[in-house]
């Protein structure tokens, strides 16, 4: 029984082989064959600006990325969250567990019970 299982999953294995092999060969050949297929240029050009609007679009996606880049450091420094944390390890220290609950599970009780208490003041 066990010999024609492992029979049956040769054969499958084989046939989805053949079927990559082939589908991969007619995909070289299509692009050896399509010369229109061609790698664009890309250039990154430092100029100077022609209009004020286009520096001021420059200056606020370089804020916005800024801020996007700095949110959670501004979550964990202004937020309970780093009180919430510590005390969460210090409790799995105290009860001897080295990893049960593992630190994602920590880290995500510690942002579920912030968001909780600070749910009041929103």
């Amino acid at each position: 029984m066990a010999l024609l299982h492992k029979r049956k999953y040769l054969i499958v294995t084989l046939v989805f082989m053949l079927m990559l092999f082939i589908w991969m060969s007619q995909s070289i050949v299509y692009a050896e064959s399509n010369p229109i297929l061609a790698i664009p240029d890309i250039n990154i050009d430092v100029s100077e600006a022609q209009e004020p609007e286009d520096i001021s679009s420059t200056i606020q996606v370089i804020m916005l990325l800024t801020v996007l880049a700095l949110a959670p450091s501004i979550l964990v420094m202004m937020t309970c969250f780093t009180r919430i944390i510590i005390i969460l390890s210090f409790l799995r220290k105290a009860l001897a567990l080295q990893t049960t609950p593992p630190n994602q599970v920590l880290i995500g009780l510690a942002l579920f019970l912030t968001f909780f208490y600070y749910g009041t003041y929103i």
